[in-house]
């Protein structure tokens, strides 16, 4: 009886260890490859795709004016602190300057700007064609070629807005949600990361 209490204790005591070691590995990975992911933007060889921060609604109102933020979708005042702890995630990750590149719609704008990274510049291919989806295909070409003119210039960030993304990358992003990712020769590109700060 001691023997099979022996046996027993032995199996599951190495199985234990076996799951603890598999556990800590995995976290060990899992560490590894976020610092990599967080080493590519820093290098320049991935860019962080932001979705504006929160905005509420959907769309533009009706007689929606690109220079006149009256008229416009904007940023609550929930965005806006949701925008400046976005630019604190990049510092904590030892980002303190990029190139920041942004929609001109004033919820992107503002979103750029609120992220103390760097001057903000207006990059028309990055605006929504939500309203006029048959645009979509013509604008992420042209993000697509504009990506290759980043590398190796240091960390890019690019704020536009969720239709942009998607269809850049596939993936649909929450408000203030960033996309790490890096353009490839065969197919088209890769997201690293997601991150909501």
């Amino acid at each position: 009886m001691k023997t099979i209490k022996a046996s027993l204790f032995a199996t599951f005591g190495t199985a234990f260890l076996l799951v603890l070691i598999l556990f800590f590995a995995e976290k060990a990975s899992a560490s590894q490859s976020l610092e990599r992911t967080w080493q590519a933007v820093q290098k320049g060889e991935a860019v962080a795709l932001i979705r504006h921060a929160i905005a509420p609604g959907t769309g533009d109102p009706p007689g929606f004016q690109l220079r006149d933020c009256s008229t416009q979708r904007n940023l609550s005042e929930e965005g806006r602190v949701q925008a400046r702890r976005i630019g604190d995630f990049f510092r904590a990750r030892g980002i303190e300057k990029a190139l920041v590149f942004s929609s001109q719609w004033c919820r992107c704008l503002e979103t750029a700007r609120l992220l103390e990274l760097g001057p903000v510049q207006e990059m028309p291919s990055l605006n929504s064609f939500f309203e006029e989806p048959a645009r979509g295909s013509e604008q992420t070409a042209q993000i697509r070629a504009s990506l290759s003119t980043f590398f190796p210039k240091g960390p890019a960030i690019l704020v536009t807005h969720q239709v942009n993304i998607t269809a850049l990358t596939g993936v649909f992003p929450s408000s203030g949600e960033i996309i790490i990712f890096r353009t490839e020769q065969n197919d088209g590109g890769k997201v690293l990361g997601r991150f909501t700060p």
